[in-house]
């Protein structure tokens, strides 16, 4: 096979992490971890004078702690650390504030932005239409196109996929008809029947003088790709870049992972959702039992804003200008009105909006009915437990399905610590018995519903890069509303009962991650 001199040489395990440049820069981080610790603990033991300034410098960072813009989860979080250990805390936050990486990427970003505000413009009909239709979608709307860039559009099918193999048939169809160009941006990457298949797609595509980028993020080369993986695959003529790449220095921004799943062929055609680049997501291979995955399909004019997210994250780190005109959205004629209204939207740790939170709030205040929802996490700030409990208590069918089978069981132990407080303010809560539901899906009422990459953690809702899509009045709502039903039939209620005998080891451990949950 055509990648097999690329893929095949990819050493997997222990060994390829340990002797790989990967191997080097993690080692690298350890001892700057280290020396910081005993460098700290020499300094208290050994001068009272810098440890008495530190001590003060501590007060001072706890004051700014305090008056800091921010989620009080993560202040408290904190302040915790700053108290305990008052030298190392106050050194260590000091250290993650001046971060000069982190306002660079933060300026660049915002640059980007009014590069391409100009192919984000929203249609005025398009809102007096949704005013007359649904008011709150409407203020929603105005939101998300006003203050962040994300215009709402009509004209766009949605093709709802309940699973990844769904999603992995209908991608390949659509790789194979790319003309202009297809880029692609994942978290995980990882060699299987799955990239395999891909990959000779987009071989073949570059060999037809179709233009392909492809981007993922950086911890694919801690244990699945090389490091040099990028380079190879520019060999076939693929432009590739991994976002945010390990670094051989210690810096918080290797904590804002590009957690996004994008892929837009021609401008026509888009995809995004939870479903990574790996046989698990498929079911091809078996991980943590059934893996229960969702992703949608955009076809027409909401397309063109996947295609300008995915080109603000890939020139972060370039300096050359881009022709925007180049990779536009052929615009649909007439008006489409079964299709309803389509918001494609991201979220990033530094434009200081908690975009896929917002989301998630908006649904659960507007919904008259119902909202049901799936998620892999449940690590929770105090703002969206009162909604989800205050939304319950209200009358309206709140019901989370979770997975059975975790990947992550400290993940999972957290989670189950805020089991007891949303079931009692009336909160439904289902586990996927046949194993992982890895889906990041709100649906309500039968007319609102959005689909994405975002957990509802702290990971994904303040430090990744995330996107999603919002969809309103669309005949593919009843599909994502009967999947729910479909899956839940699958799934076992949790009680207070079952919540309450938990072993001692779960409480406990759940109990003290919870604690260091904003900042796991």
């Amino acid at each position: 096979m055509k990648k097999n001199d690329v893929s095949g040489t990819a050493k997997k395990g222990l060994f390829r992490i340990v002797f790989s440049r990967t191997g080097i820069i993690l080692l690298l981080i350890l001892i700057q971890c280290w020396m910081f610790v005993t460098t700290t603990y020499y300094l208290e033991a050994y001068s009272k004078y810098i440890y008495g300034i530190l001590r003060i410098i501590s007060v001072v960072v706890l004051i700014y702690i305090i008056n800091e813009k921010g989620n009080p989860a993560f202040k408290m979080t904190w302040i915790l650390f700053v108290i305990a250990f008052p030298v190392i805390g106050t050194i260590f936050y000091v250290y993650t504030k001046v971060q000069p990486g982190t306002q660079m990427i933060k300026h660049r970003l915002a640059t980007l932005k009014i590069e391409t505000d100009p192919y984000m413009a929203q249609d005025p009909e398009v809102v007096d239409a949704l005013w007359a239709s649904k008011s709150a979608n409407a203020n929603l709307s105005y939101y998300l196109s006003q203050k962040l860039g994300f215009p709402t559009y009509r004209n766009t099918e949605v093709k709802y996929f309940p699973m990844g193999e769904n999603k992995f048939r209908n991608m390949v169809v659509e790789l194979r008809k790319a003309k202009k160009f297809i880029f692609m941006e994942y978290f995980i990457v990882e060699e299987g029947y799955m990239w395999d298949t891909i990959l000779d797609i987009l071989i073949d595509k570059v060999e037809e003088g179709v233009e392909v980028r492809f981007m993922y993020d950086g911890m694919c080369a801690i244990s699945m790709l090389p490091y040099n993986y990028p380079e190879r695959l520019r060999r076939y003529g693929i432009k590739c870049k991994m976002a945010n790449a390990m670094k051989p220095f210690l810096s918080t921004i290797q904590n804002n992972r590009d957690h996004r799943k994008i892929c837009v062929i021609d401008g026509k055609v888009g995809f995004t959702g939870g479903i990574n680049i790996g046989d698990e997501y498929i079911n091809r291979k078996e991980r943590f039992g059934h893996w229960k995955d969702t992703a949608v399909m955009l076809r027409g004019d909401a397309v063109q804003s996947l295609t300008m997210i995915f080109l603000q994250m890939w020139n972060v780190g370039e300096r050359t200008s881009t022709n925007y005109r180049k990779y536009l959205t052929p615009k649909r004629e007439g008006l489409r009105r079964e299709f309803g209204y389509i918001i494609p939207y991201a979220d990033s740790p530094f434009d200081d909006e908690n975009v896929g939170e917002e989301v998630y709030f908006h649904i659960l205040n507007h919904a008259k009915k119902y909202v049901h929802i799936m998620t892999p996490y449940l690590i929770l700030d105090n703002e969206m437990i009162t909604t989800l409990t205050r939304v319950a208590k209200c009358g309206i069918e709140v019901i989370i399905i979770m997975p059975h089978i975790p990947d992550k069981w400290y993940a999972f132990a957290v989670a189950k610590t805020y089991y007891k407080e949303l079931i009692e303010g009336g909160v439904q809560i289902y586990e996927y018995v046949p194993g992982f539901v890895h889906a990041k899906v709100f649906v309500s009422d039968d007319d609102t519903a959005t689909v994405g990459t975002i957990n509802l953690d702290y990971r994904s809702l303040y430090l990744h890069f995330e996107c999603g899509t919002f969809i309103y009045n669309n005949s593919e709502i009843d599909k994502i509303e009967r999947d729910f039903q479909q899956t839940l039939a699958k799934c076992h209620k949790v009680t207070l009962i079952e919540v309450k005998s938990r072993s001692m080891f779960t409480k406990l451990s759940g109990k003290l991650l919870r604690m260091i949950a904003p900042l796991m």
